[in-house]
């Protein structure tokens, strides 16, 4: 394992330079901003498609007979629970019942008790950037007691999605024809092995497609490796995205380049949390908005924070802090922005935004907030301190925004 750091570049970092993106520092990962206007790269996602280097997220492969127990003990999620071809949302917690991160994990074998080669057992859990070399070392000290093997493929391994309402034709252009009649089929937080035909030297491309995304719109993470070879891996992500710009462009469908700014303004209109924000290593899941992602009355046996969690429950709102996230509207025209004190009617500091934008979407300010309990029921008026002027704010439930189905 290896940590990221300032320097860190995933394998499509050429293609980003030569269409012109700026570029930021994310978890130790120089990750294009984006490359034109953020607003209609926002906006391209919402109505047609857009496409996104994820290569920065962390791949760990964990296999054998007791990888599905190993994991039921590492995270919060009842991992053994999860079909062969689906995926799901959990927590990894430390023994203090804070979140270490937060991640998915796909079910990769055919099933089975794992009691013989062709049944063996095998998850991809993808955790944030930043945190994929402590995730990857928490699941190989938690896995120690289990027969599992915990293999950190994070810079093997090119990640590339494709997020909006035309996302699945798009993909379905550059399968193979058997392919793409299922895609349809694939059900949300569902996974299976793809082919992405290059038509070029690259030939054909194996991925994993997943059905997951972070926009709030119909999509696919299209899942690149393991492959040792850097140079290969950049060639064939590469070819990856070129192909889908090119079968978009043949489609007359709308495909857009798209950065770190628009995926930030398309999460929160969704009411996604980000780690370092909504989620840290100081609050409980229940104090950051994802108490639903801790099953303390479905999940049988013992997990990695599950006692601290559970006294915090048995005391009460299993809130420690007196605080928790909730979602806030703007009312005025200015935007609340993370670090900003968010206050109540009588002007006293109740707590802080987490994560604010001016919804693209919607036309008006979005933000999450930390606040305090008494002030978390939706309708609740409130105000945020915007560099020394209040601007009203409400209450409201998540998400802001919400795709018809």
């Amino acid at each position: 394992m290896s940590e990221s750091t300032s320097n860190s570049t995933t394998p499509l970092h050429g293609v980003h330079v030569e269409a012109g993106a700026s570029f930021t520092d994310f978890g130790g990962w120089q990750m294009p901003l984006k490359y034109g206007s953020e607003l209609a790269e926002h906006q391209a996602v919402r109505t047609s498609a857009g496409l996104f280097d994820l290569s920065h997220m962390g791949e760990v492969r964990v296999t054998g007979p007791q990888s599905a127990e190993a994991l039921d003990y590492a995270l919060t999620a009842r991992v053994s629970a999860v079909a062969p071809g689906r995926a799901k949302y959990s927590l990894i917690c430390t023994e203090a019942g804070t979140v270490l991160d937060d991640l998915i994990v796909y079910r990769l074998d055919g099933g089975g008790d794992g009691s013989t080669g062709q049944e063996a057992r095998e998850f991809l859990v993808v955790p944030n950037a930043g945190n994929a070399a402590a995730v990857a070392a928490a699941l190989t000290e938690r896995s120690a007691g289990f027969d599992a093997t915990v293999r950190n493929e994070s810079s093997q391994t090119a990640l590339i999605a494709v997020q909006g309402p035309e996302a699945a034709r798009i993909l379905a252009a550059v399968l193979p024809e058997a392919e793409a009649a299922e895609l349809d089929g694939m059900r949300y937080y569902s996974a299976r092995p793809a082919t992405i035909r290059t038509g070029g030297e690259a030939g054909e491309i194996a991925v994993l497609a997943a059905r997951t995304g972070y926009t709030g719109e119909d999509g696919f993470e299209l899942i690149i490796g393991p492959v040792a070879d850097r140079g290969v891996l950049s060639t064939e992500a590469t070819a990856v995205w070129h192909t889908l710009l090119e079968a978009a462009e043949g489609l007359g469908v709308g495909l857009l380049p798209c950065g770190l700014a628009s995926r930030d303004s398309l999460r929160l209109e969704a009411g996604m949390p980000l780690y370092g924000n909504e989620l840290d290593l100081g609050h409980l899941p229940s104090e950051s908005g994802a108490g639903n992602a801790v099953p303390l009355k479905t999940k049988e046996g013992d997990f990695v924070g599950r006692d601290a969690l559970l006294a915090a429950r048995e005391a009460g709102t299993g809130i420690t802090t007196g605080q928790t996230i909730v979602a806030l509207k703007g009312t005025g025209r200015r935007s609340a922005r993370a670090g900003y004190p968010v206050l109540d009617g009588g002007g006293h500091r109740i707590g802080e935004v987490t994560s604010g934008v001016p919804s693209p979407t919607l036309g008006h300010p979005i933000a999450l907030a930390r606040i305090d309990v008494a002030f978390k029921d939706a309708g609740t008026e409130l105000s945020v301190d915007l560099r020394g002027k209040a601007e009203p704010f409400t209450v409201v439930e998540p998400p802001f925004y919400r795709r018809a189905e």
